[in-house]
């Protein structure tokens, strides 16, 4: 088996995972956290190969590992481990490797794919999609899959940050803010972190609502996921003299509690305020809509939606339907994880699909 790799060196996304340490999997990665035009393509790869499947492998290596937020497994040391174990897998396969290969021309005469001088009987397409394009990342893999008469499902960028303008952009005044919240964007919803940005919107629960987002649509973010029904009006009867300023202070960073507080116009005592208008601030605070003009792009995009159409493929395989011996894997696919290490689980389980076959 031969791979072909642009960069110079394997592994450069794995290397710059998880701050250094590669968050290689979760726990908990299933169907339900992957996004795609087919909802149930990824699940026959994912059941085949499980988080425990590769989590056996790094300990087989004896790589110390960890459990962070959310059932994310990071290496102990560094993600360099993770790429040794993966090299030292495939000299075992004796698998050739060569980088810094430049991909001109792909071609499929009779039973044989010609890459450059090479021809093989098989062809796995995965090189990725176009996010982080400083790393190398291009949409070459459409660009095959296109040549082949694949279809591809428009590429957008995915775990993005999201920029604020028109009247939203007050809240920029709030870079490097962050709270814990949860953001909805379309039918999803995320409770992590999200910070304020010198641009808009960013942190874990945006990055995740992204991926649901869609231009002109907006993002709602819960500021006090645990607040109660009509607690603004309970703590007026409680504490007439408490402000909404000093209340949202104790819940919230001071910087963001004091511009929700002007944002909403309540200035005074609680006893001064209305029901009515302590109930509004109730729901503003729950359901504060922005208005995002954009996403940063693919240069800040941790992934890919959209792809190579799973339509073409089969859910097994990874076999393309109407092309013997062509194959596509991991982000190149039209198979999208959320935020905390479920893409390299896809990666994994995908790959596994198409190893297994060929």
């Amino acid at each position: 088996m031969l791979v072909l790799e642009r960069a110079s060196e394997v592994g450069r996304k794995i290397l710059i995972s998880g701050g250094g340490r590669c968050n290689f999997t979760n726990v908990g990665a299933g169907p339900a956290n992957y996004i795609s035009a087919n909802p149930h393509f990824a699940k026959s790869a994912l059941v085949r190969y499980t988080p425990r499947d590769f989590l056996d492998l790094v300990e087989d290596h004896g790589i110390a590992w960890y459990e962070k937020t959310l059932g994310q497994l990071f290496c102990d040391g560094s993600a360099r481990q993770i790429v040794a174990m993966l090299l030292a897998e495939c000299a075992r396969g004796q698998v050739e490797i060569r980088c810094g290969v430049e991909i001109g021309d792909v071609s499929h005469t009779g039973d044989r794919f010609r890459v450059g001088d090479d021809s093989a009987a098989a062809l796995v397409i995965a090189t990725g999609g176009p996010s982080i394009p400083k790393m190398g990342a291009t949409g070459f893999a459409y660009d095959i899959a296109r040549r082949f008469g694949l279809k591809v499902v428009e590429p957008r960028p995915a775990l993005v940050p999201l920029v604020l303008g028109g009247g939203d952009a007050l809240f920029r005044e709030l870079s490097g803010v962050s709270a814990e919240v949860s953001a909805r964007a379309g039918n999803a919803a995320f409770r992590e972190a999200a910070l304020f940005t010198h641009r808009g919107l960013s942190g874990p629960a945006i990055l995740q609502a992204s991926s649901y987002w869609r231009p002109g649509a907006e993002v709602a973010i819960d500021f006090l996921p645990d607040a109660s029904d009509d607690w603004l009006v309970e703590t007026k009867r409680a504490q007439p003299r408490s402000t909404l300023r000093a209340l949202l202070r104790q819940r919230l960073p001071e910087r963001l509690a004091n511009v929700l507080a002007e944002r909403l116009g309540i200035a005074g005592e609680l006893a001064g305020t209305t029901d009515a208008a302590l109930r509004h601030a109730e729901r503003r605070l729950a359901d504060w809509s922005f208005l995002p003009s954009g996403s940063e792009g693919f240069a800040k995009a941790e992934v890919t939606l959209g792809g190579i159409s799973t339509a073409e493929l089969s859910s097994r395989t990874m076999a393309a339907r109407h092309v013997c011996g062509l194959y596509a894997i991991g982000e190149a696919v039209d198979v999208t994880g959320w935020l905390g290490s479920y893409n390299f689980q896809w990666a994994w389980a995908s790959g596994v699909a198409a190893g297994e076959a060929l």
